[in-house]
């Protein structure tokens, strides 16, 4: 649905360029989900996952459910890294004598509990560390969007919004490939780079 008349004046000079290349948008997979990236998803979902709901006013469709089921992914595998990655074996813990002789409990899965925090997570998966992976890959010359500026980009919110499209290219795998493929995408091209085992 379409207004037959603008109820504001166009912006001048405002007319951002978007990609409608599909080789270079199957490169940009290629870079993202690594050899073979270009063939795990589908024609019609490798266009939804880098469009954003500012391009087309969001008739053809846009990214927002498949980039909020893939950070969910996101950060359920960072929850499990910090966990399991971190040893905290490897610094003994020194623990006091108790004063009745009780020994408390220890099991080697609980080790890296301590590791598991809100600002250890929050700093591992901070939206500035995801959007400069994301456009280390090439995601913002392949993003669909309407930035409200086109002069300031970071005003008008890319970091987001490209932040965002890396996330969606995590939920199609899911949707398309499955779980253990999205879990192994996740690790191997977001966390690793960001130096989490």
């Amino acid at each position: 649905m379409k207004a037959p008349f603008r109820s504001k004046p166009p912006v001048e000079n405002n007319d951002f360029p978007v990609n409608e290349d599909p080789s270079h948008l199957d490169k940009v997979y290629t870079r993202v989900l690594g050899i073979g990236g270009d063939r795990i998803l589908t024609e019609e979902v490798k266009w939804l996952a880098v469009t954003h709901k500012s391009f087309d006013h969001g008739r053809r469709g846009y990214n927002d459910r498949l980039a909020f089921l893939g950070k969910l992914i996101v950060e359920l595998q960072t929850s499990l890294a910090l966990v399991y990655g971190s040893s905290t074996s490897q610094t003994e813990v020194v623990l006091e004598q108790d004063q009745y002789g009780r020994i408390p409990f220890r099991h080697p899965a609980l080790e890296g509990l301590d590791s598991l925090t809100e600002h250890g997570k929050d700093t591992t998966i901070d939206k500035r560390r995801i959007a400069g992976l994301a456009e280390s890959y090439g995601l913002d010359a392949v993003l669909r969007w309407k930035p409200k500026r086109m002069t300031n980009l970071q005003w008008s919110g890319q970091s987001i919004v490209v932040s965002q499209a890396l996330y969606a290219i995590v939920g199609a795998v899911a949707l398309q490939k499955g779980g253990y493929v999205a879990n192994d995408v996740v690790r191997e091209r977001i966390l690793n780079p960001l130096g989490l085992q």
